[in-house]
């Protein structure tokens, strides 16, 4: 398998001098089956240059895997090029919305009220098709096969783990830690623990010891505590993540839209200062970053 990512900043797109380096766009990685087949993780804005790259090898098929539906993972998608150009296959595949009532479909169609944007999905010359996924039930994208996973976020959240060929990813999307509500001494605490160790024991069993392993490392732990409950995780986290699964590389991605490529570079360096002897490879995100597995 081939990975690229094409937007690592969460929340909101930040282009600029500040994040030249490592990047300002929103979420979008690309994946390459070994039959070439094309995988597409969340449609953040990354996703606008993914699209430019495209147009030179058309008629394009794009599987898009939506994590969830926040804008940050959502907004390229009226800005995919291959949609609006006869002959290309566009399948999108996600949670059902709780709130909506409706399956994945719901993405596209509220994005493209007229009231938002010029042109509305009965105007798109692509083939679109929807598939609302189940949790733990795999997706065959020609050789690969993509298993989605419930994270926790304040909105359903699915990770997704790609197998082809006997090497694997995983991926989080915004995730995190399962945390308890309660203090230590409080009733409820011992019974509330049990339940989110077995729940962590579980997600991590469905992660596995990938090759490549990428995490929402959000915060510092220094942060996290005025963040808590946001849906986001920290360096730490990650790192403590892929020891536990056995990861061979990890890539810490969502970074936070206020922070520099220089402060992201410090409090990186200083969350691996205190993994010395972690033996898998840590990586920041960033855009334009190609791996082969």
């Amino acid at each position: 398998m081939k990975v690229r990512l094409w937007g690592v900043r969460g929340s909101i797109a930040v282009p600029g001098p500040r994040t030249v380096r490592y990047g300002g766009n929103t979420t979008c990685i690309e994946v390459r089956g070994d039959d070439d087949a094309l995988i597409v993780l969340d449609a953040g804005t990354g996703i606008f240059p993914l699209a430019q790259s495209l147009l030179a090898h058309l008629p394009v098929t794009a599987h898009i895997f939506i994590t969830h539906t926040h804008w940050d993972h959502i907004q390229g998608l009226p800005f995919f090029i291959p949609i609006f150009i006869p002959g290309n296959t566009i399948r999108l595949y996600g949670a059902f919305d709780l709130i909506a009532q409706r399956g994945i479909e719901h993405v596209m169609q509220v994005q493209l009220q007229f009231s938002y944007f010029p042109i509305r999905e009965a105007e798109l010359k692509a083939r679109i098709e929807y598939e609302t996924l189940s949790v733990g039930v795999p997706v065959t994208v020609g050789e690969a096969a993509v298993t989605p996973v419930l994270m926790n976020h304040p909105v359903p959240d699915l990770g997704y783990r790609i197998e082809c060929n006997g090497k694997s990813l995983f991926f989080t999307g915004d995730h995190e830690p399962h945390y308890n509500i309660y203090s230590p001494g409080e009733e409820g605490y011992d019974e509330y623990q049990a339940a989110i160790e077995q729940r962590q024991a579980e997600l991590d069993a469905a992660i596995g010891a990938v090759d490549l392993l990428i995490v929402d490392s959000a915060y510092t732990s220094e942060e996290y505590p005025h963040k808590r409950g946001w849906g986001h995780g920290t360096f730490d986290s990650a790192i403590e993540l892929a020891k536990r699964v056995g990861a061979k590389r990890l890539i810490c991605t969502h970074h936070e839209p206020t922070r520099s490529d220089d402060d992201l570079e410090r409090v990186f360096n200083e969350a691996l200062a205190r993994h010395p002897d972690f033996g898998c490879e840590i990586l920041l995100a960033q855009e334009g970053l190609e791996i082969t597995l």
